[in-house]
This record gives structure tokens, sequence and C-alpha cells, in this order.
């Protein structure tokens, strides 16, 4: 599998205007790309790809889906579902409303590819470099974590 690096996709017209229609007040992934424009970059990923054979998946989508995933405690199947079916995550990815989707067994594969490269942290930092830059995070101040959670999901 290779990767061309294509340019973050714009939101369709129809798709924003059918994802505002039916989310007035918009959801979180419609939030996440309002706040933060496009968040993974192809060129983050080219590593990760040789420059032969037939083109994936865009690296960039595929890492948003993870974010998206996560943040929703889905399944690979339930976020494949997701961008095949929910207007507001089309909205995030910059998808047509008929856009098929890819099969959920996509999502374990990326994620082999970042731990096959060693960048299973890589889109974590991403996107707390993104966050900081736009001042949704600022350095000092009382952190708390519970990584239960995080070392868990790990094996879903």
């Amino acid at each position: 599998m290779s990767m061309q690096p294509r340019p973050w996709p714009e939101i369709p017209e129809l798709t924003a205007r059918v994802a505002r229609a039916a989310f007035p007040k918009g959801t979180m992934a419609m939030r996440v790309r309002d706040a933060l424009g496009p968040l993974f970059a192809d060129a983050e990923f080219a590593g990760m790809f040789g420059v032969r054979g037939r083109p994936g998946l865009s690296p960039g989508q595929l890492a948003l889906v993870s974010v998206l995933q996560y943040a929703e405690n889905l399944s690979d199947r339930q976020a494949a579902d997701a961008v095949r079916g929910r207007i507001e995550w089309k909205y995030a990815l910059g998808l047509e409303l008929e856009d098929p989707g890819f099969d959920f067994s996509v999502l374990s594969g990326f994620r082999a590819r970042l731990v096959e490269h060693g960048q299973e942290e890589h889109i974590f930092e991403l996107l707390v470099e993104r966050l900081s830059g736009l001042e949704f995070l600022r350095a000092g101040g009382r952190q708390r974590t519970d990584s239960t959670h995080v070392l868990a999901a790990g094996g879903r």
C-alpha cells in the first residue's frame, strides 16, 4: 500500500448544509472540524507507507476517525459505520454524503501500522501540539489522569 499525500478536503457544500440543518448547535465531531480545521496532514504519516502500490485511505482522515472513535468509545465496526452513516462524521472528515466509507478492518490495520513504525503516540502528540497552538491547552496547572481506561481501550 502506498500513500500519495492529499490536502485535507474541504467540507462539501451539501454535507455542510445538511449537517447544519440536522444539528444547528453542532456536535462534538462538527466542533472538532470547525475549531481545529485540518487536524492531521497525510504528510505526517508518510514514513509509514511505501511509495509503490495501490493508494490507501488518507491516514490523516483515519487518525481523525481514531480520535472520534476514542471520544465516543466505539468499536472499530461502530466507527466504520459512523463514517458510512453519520452526517456529522462526514462533515468532520470532509466527505460527500454518498461516500461509502471503508471496512472496519482498516482501523486495526492503521493502528498496527502506527505500532510497527513506532508511531503509536504520534496522533496524541499531534493533537496536543495543535490544541496548544490554538491555546486550548496551557502548561502548568494541576493535571490528573486515570490511565486504566486508556490502557484498556488499546485492546479493542
